[in-house]
């Protein structure tokens, strides 16, 4: 394959931002983030290299889960602004090189769903059948609900029909049977809807969930994952290039039944959860070995899937994956208070006060994220190193008003504080201290260096595309790691622990004709005629470096 390639398969070198209207930029004054001022901010994710904009949901809400307890599936937050207005962000988007996506979010409904609404009122409702009932009481499912410390069971009695109804999460949002086919229906034509607005894919919310049938009648049912094959065919034949992004917290080998395995027909991309705790827990440790068995246990994939790689997400950095003992370290490195930890199994923090604000640390961990083979997902404010809220609620602790100045409330709204989504982060991490108008110049700040590794990122086809080899040598803080496509190669080597390192490492095929240049500062290394190079290290230090051989036409 060439490089003309990465164009049809563009998720797999894109560089993703998550971000949530309501909180990112109010240009109306009234306290609410809106579509006018995201579109009026397109220019700065431009300039920092964003090839796609991941929008969490903007769909009118009753305001139980931040936006994800939906009233109708077709709408825009009349808080946020019009069809018209995302157009418009879409639109604008587009033109600055960014493909737009958003949540896609139909396990379930808000109670407050025209739907639900219909189905409560009367079993005889055309609704009703949309969800999930039963007239005889539940037994004891406490250990099935996703929020422990705000429900203790996942059926819930209408008292207007005198009948149970399902929901895995809140209460406040009863299930959709997907064993309806009117229901799968729906959701067809609602992506269909989307994605004839403008979106290019969806980000598919808690994707297991979804294809729950359990408490369903079933009938007829097919397979679930030969309804997600059906929906990614939905996509191709609407868009022909989009991209079903999946939340699919599981065991690898769960992961790759949803990219649809070897066919790789069902997900085009998921997060890469067990990598992204592994990468904790490493941290924690300073030892690479984590990362390194997590890199290596992932399954081969079908040439079209891809893994997202990210550091933080907008939920709780969940630790679900890691044995008691190993959450139980990660918790004292960076979580020690309970205040910073969420349902027992997660933390509610970003990265910098994690990591006591240490620059060496921080920049560390996004070059380790951005030379990780797969897509990077960055999380709003991850580029200037915003902090979190702890006084707020849950995982509103790290949804905070995006900080572009110095100024009132951080720039972000000119409303009173009282009006906005929740108060703007205090302390060391304020915007009088972290903001991206000190940043955009600064050639020293982290906006800066997100920006070269963007660049180099986006230069660089074989992380996203390449074959993967974990390198061999004696430094167990060290993460060195080979990713090879094409005709390109990159050396990538971290060190997760404050002293320096000098790392030896022997590459296969390489002799005194080739060397290896640096790609995040000036300079290049020699090699050996037996392909040997030692490497130097600074304490939680980082080098990307190209192998340039004698023919090399890579621009560097």
């Amino acid at each position: 394959m060439n490089i003309t390639a990465t164009s049809d398969l563009w998720w797999k070198n894109a560089v993703v931002y998550c971000l949530d209207v309501e909180t990112y930029m109010d240009w109306n004054g009234d306290g609410t983030g809106d579509f006018a001022g995201l579109a009026q901010r397109i220019d700065h994710l431009a300039d920092l290299g964003i090839t796609c904009l991941w929008l969490m949901p903007f769909y009118p809400t009753a305001e139980r889960d931040d936006g994800y307890d939906i009233t109708d599936f077709y709408g825009v937050d009349p808080r946020l602004g019009t069809h018209g207005d995302l157009v418009e962000v879409i639109r604008t988007a587009n033109d600055r090189g960014m493909r737009v996506i958003a949540d896609l979010v139909v396990n379930h409904t808000s109670r407050k769903h025209p739907w639900f609404r219909s189905a409560e009122q009367s079993k005889d409702s055309p609704f009703r059948d949309f969800y999930v009932w039963r007239s005889d009481p539940p037994p004891d499912t406490s250990d099935q609900v996703v929020f422990p410390d705000q429900e203790d069971s996942i059926w819930t009695l209408s008292e207007k029909t005198g009948e149970w109804y399902l929901h895995k999460f809140y209460k406040e949002q009863p299930d959709l049977d997907v064993t309806n086919p009117r229901v799968r229906d729906e959701i067809a034509k609602i992506m269909g809807f989307w994605l004839q607005v403008g979106l290019s894919g969806f980000r598919v919310d808690a994707v297991p969930f979804f294809l729950e049938t359990v408490g369903a009648d079933g009938g007829a049912f097919p397979e679930p994952h030969d309804y997600l094959r059906a929906l990614r065919k939905v996509l191709g034949r609407r868009t022909g290039d989009g991209v079903l992004l999946g939340e699919v917290n599981l065991p690898f080998d769960q992961q790759l039944e949803f990219f649809g395995g070897a066919d790789g027909d069902e997900l085009t991309m998921q997060f890469d959860f067990n990598g992204m705790q592994a990468l904790y827990l490493a941290l924690a440790r300073s030892d690479a070995g984590p990362i390194a068995a997590a890199l290596e246990a992932r399954p081969a994939l079908h040439p079209d899937s891809q893994w997202a790689t990210f550091v933080r997400n907008h939920d709780e950095l969940t630790l679900d994956k890691l044995s008691d003992e190993e959450r139980e370290e990660v918790f004292a490195a960076f979580g020690p208070e309970e205040r910073m930890q969420v349902y027992g199994r997660g933390l509610r923090r970003r990265l910098p006060p994690m990591l006591d604000g240490d620059p060496r640390r921080v920049r560390m961990v996004y070059s380790l994220l951005f030379s990780l083979p797969g897509t990077p997902v960055l999380f709003y404010g991850e580029e200037i190193g915003m902090g979190e809220d702890l006084d707020a609620e849950g995982r509103h602790a790290v949804r905070t008003p995006m900080q572009w100045t110095s100024g009132r409330n951080g720039g972000f709204s000119s409303a009173e504080p009282r009006k906005l989504p929740g108060p703007v982060v205090s302390g060391g991490f304020a915007p009088e201290y972290v903001n991206v108008a000190d940043q955009r110049n600064d050639p020293d700040s982290l906006l800066s260096f997100m920006r070269l590794l963007i660049r180099r990122y986006r230069e660089s086809p074989e992380l996203g595309w390449g074959g993967f080899q974990v390198l061999e040598h004696p430094c167990p803080e060290v993460l060195a790691h080979l990713c090879t496509w094409d005709d390109g190669a990159l050396v990538a080597l971290h060190n997760l622990c404050p002293e320096p390192r000098t790392v030896p490492l022997t590459l296969e095929g390489c002799d005194s004709g080739h060397r290896l240049a640096d790609l995040l500062q000036p300079g290049s290394t020699p090699v050996s005629d037996d392909g040997r190079v030692e490497l130097q290290l600074d304490g939680y230090g980082y080098r990307w470096l190209r192998v340039v051989g004698p023919d090399s036409r890579r621009l560097l």
